[in-house]
């Protein structure tokens, strides 16, 4: 497997969705739930029966709606698609037990649409307009950007606008991602050592780091709560953070991974906290404090402090926090292709490799209480 959502509409229940990538059997997207007080995980199967999955990604306005890219054979050619699907009534919310685990009782994905990529190349990902009505979807097909709208009731997508890339060779988009800010007008790619922005009203280019990463570049991630700050990462297995008004250098770079970059998330609600997953089978959660949006530590009044000791503790605490190593997870045993958040409990991340194994884990709780009190 190596496709994970959370279900971003989901804003109590803590779920993920993962597709999965099998030639031999039916593929499948597994709906995991996580009971946080029993620490118990249910999972729910439904059939994905058209392909084996590459990426996944779910609605932001309905919890029982997901968008796939997935591989189908034709004419012994082998094409990345995407289509809208919508989950069975009684799985969209995360309140049912978890039936046996045979798939002799999963159920199926009812399909919505296709997005229709035959003149447009292979499907690389799909993204939903993030603070939408569910109705806007951008997908990147070879070196082409298409805008969708969803109509009736998402039974029919029309394309709303595109644009390409060009240039020299054969230039493939890797990934990209929708930036929750500037009303939703702007998203980022990736393709080759390249990130772009882009303006989705006009489908013009907005700005373009070259040799962003000195090998491919994998994922991109927007700040949640600085509208200028994005996060990529690569093969050069690094992870950089750029303040797009300015694209010559990054404003920081973190190099802990030994091994490809394939991920890097933001957490939703506090932004000093960075996700990151690599082809080094670890998990890597730092804490950027230094370019988040509460970047100095909290003060502490001076009727508190007593004597000369507590005073030097006062000095540090009004020094900037360092960026640092929060933990490195070593769950995994084969390269770790997703990291998400989950969008109910912001101390929750899953991580999934690409055996198979899917990993949940929580912030430690010791810096959760720092940085909340």
């Amino acid at each position: 497997a190596r496709a994970l959502t959370p279900q971003t509409a989901e804003t109590d229940a803590i779920r993920f969705l993962v597709g999965t990538q099998s030639l031999r059997y039916d593929n499948q997207i597994h709906i995991i739930d996580f009971d946080d007080e029993n620490n118990i995980i249910n999972k729910n199967v439904l059939l994905h029966q058209v392909g084996e999955i590459w990426h996944i990604s779910a609605s932001p306005a309905d919890k029982g709606v997901l968008a796939t890219c997935y591989n189908k054979t034709s004419d012994s050619k082998v094409m990345t698609c995407a289509a809208v699907w919508r989950m069975p009534k009684e799985l969209e919310s995360g309140s049912h037990e978890s039936p046996d685990d045979s798939s002799s009782n999963a159920q199926t994905l009812e399909l919505l649409c296709h997005l229709d990529n035959t003149a447009h190349g292979n499907m690389a990902c799909v993204m939903w307009e993030p603070m939408g009505d569910g109705k806007k979807i951008i997908s990147l097909a070879d070196n082409n950007i298409l805008l969708w709208d969803l109509q009736e009731s998402s039974a029919k997508a029309v394309l709303s606008s595109s644009a390409a890339l060009e240039g020299k060779g054969q230039l493939k988009f890797t990934s990209g991602r929708w930036s929750p800010h500037h009303n939703c007008t702007q998203i980022a790619t990736a393709n080759d050592t390249t990130v772009r922005g882009w303006d989705t009203r006009s489908m013009r280019q907005i700005y373009c780091i070259e040799n962003a990463h000195g090998q491919l570049v994998r994922d991109l991630d927007f700040n949640p709560n600085k509208q200028y700050y994005l996060a990529s990462c690569g093969d050069d297995c690094k992870v950089k953070f750029w303040d797009t008004r300015n694209v010559t250098e990054p404003v920081k770079t973190l190099e802990e991974h030994s091994h490809w970059v394939w991920n890097v998330r933001y957490n939703h609600s506090h932004d000093q906290l960075i996700l990151t997953g690599s082809s080094d089978s670890r998990v890597i959660l730092s804490n950027m404090v230094s370019i988040s949006s509460e970047p100095f530590g909290h003060m502490v009044d001076d009727d508190e402090l007593s004597d000369q000791e507590d005073q030097h503790q006062e000095e540090k605490i009004k020094e900037p926090l360092q960026d640092s190593v929060i933990a490195t997870y070593e769950e995994h045993e084969d390269s770790v292709y997703a990291v998400e958040w989950s969008s109910a409990d912001p101390w929750l991340f899953a991580s999934l490799s690409y055996d198979g194994r899917l990993v949940i884990n929580r912030v430690p709780r010791a810096l959760k209480y720092h940085i909340l009190l």
